[in-house]
């Protein structure tokens, strides 16, 4: 059974202000990073087999902050890059809820080839990493697509936490959603008393 442990990266200022990154390079602010380092803490203990990222920076510098316990060779696959928002990157909210309700933007990336390039991601990690424990530090927008693909129940997009972590197992040919959107790890979080997923053996 194939096992991956989806990080979302911490904040940056982007997200702070409600801005849409998608795949404009914005780096971790200093609460992105002290969430990357609470992920640390709570992964560290496990005995993961691999860790991937994208080469978008907030994802990169998680994923190395992360690493600084874990000593793995840092993997960068763009299948899990963020979806391209084409005109909507950079827009504020309040703007794109005005011009764009359907949120769907001109030069866009397709539902379709998002999908198709997470499928074909997630394929590539099962057939190098059968039956091991990996991490993969990815977007929201990324995570939200696999939740929609793999939950049992029907998921529409939800907001995920920056640092939030999202758990799904490969058995009996397919992918499988164990635990999504867990944040109990991150300090900003704990009055939630969320119960802990068994990363050991989920």
């Amino acid at each position: 059974m194939t096992q991956i442990c989806l990080v979302r990266h911490g904040q940056t200022e982007w997200n702070l202000l409600g801005k849409l990154q998608g795949q404009t390079d914005i780096p971790l602010n200093e609460t992105g990073k002290f969430q990357a380092e609470e992920c640390r803490e709570y992964l560290k203990d496990v005995n993961w087999d691999a860790l991937i990222t994208t080469s978008l920076k907030r994802a990169r510098q998680t994923a190395e902050i992360i690493n600084k316990e874990l000593h793995l060779p840092i993997i960068v696959m763009d299948h899990f890059i963020e979806r391209y928002f084409g005109v909507g990157e950079g827009m504020i909210r309040r703007k794109r809820e005005k011009e764009y309700p359907d949120f769907i933007f001109p030069e866009m990336e397709s539902q379709d080839d998002l999908f198709k390039r997470i499928d074909e991601g997630l394929k590539v990690v099962n057939q190098e990493f059968h039956n091991h424990k990996v991490l993969i530090v990815a977007h929201g927008a990324v995570i939200n697509a696999i939740l929609s693909r793999f939950h049992k129940g029907k998921l529409d997009s939800i907001k995920l936490f920056n640092g939030c972590l999202t758990n799904i197992q490969f058995e009996h040919n397919e992918w499988k959603v164990h635990d999504f959107n867990f944040v109990n790890h991150l300090s900003e979080h704990k009055d939630k008393n969320i119960q802990a997923p068994p990363l050991k053996d989920f």
